[in-house]
């Protein structure tokens, strides 16, 4: 696959619950889909649960799924540290894998959504650029 861009997202479900990756399979499996759509979940705790298999064209972002990856966090707008911690790590490892790939939200794709309501972009360039500085 050409990945050309990376996908945050969230489960939009109510912040503080702890769901899973398996939980997201059921939901997805319950629309008639095949399963899950996402490549790895963050759960609120960090840790990072595997989705799709990479190579597994995604479900995820209508229209760009053959093109992309995506990382969903657990919440709707409330993520703990721990999460953006791990979605900062699981960024950086896709960006090893398809350095010229665009980190954005969901939102950038599709201007019916607002997930996973922060500002993706601008949060990956302080991310990068600190990143970038302690390198050095």
């Amino acid at each position: 696959m050409n990945i050309t861009r990376l996908v945050v997202h969230c489960s939009d479900s109510p912040n503080g619950r702890d769901d899973s990756a398996a939980d997201i399979h059921r939901w997805h499996r319950g629309r008639g889909w095949v399963g899950i759509g996402y490549h790895c979940v963050i759960r609120r705790d960090g840790r990072v649960e595997n989705g799709r298999p990479e190579f597994w064209m995604g479900a995820h972002v209508a229209g760009h799924n053959s093109t992309s990856l995506g990382v969903c966090l657990i919440g709707c707008d409330q993520f703990t540290d721990a999460q953006m911690q791990s979605l900062e790590r699981v960024i950086h490892e896709w960006k090893i894998k398809y350095p010229d790939a665009e980190v954005c939200g969901h939102y950038d794709l599709d201007q019916h959504k607002t997930c996973p309501n922060f500002d993706v972009k601008d949060w990956w360039s302080v991310v990068s650029d600190i990143d970038e500085f302690n390198r050095v």
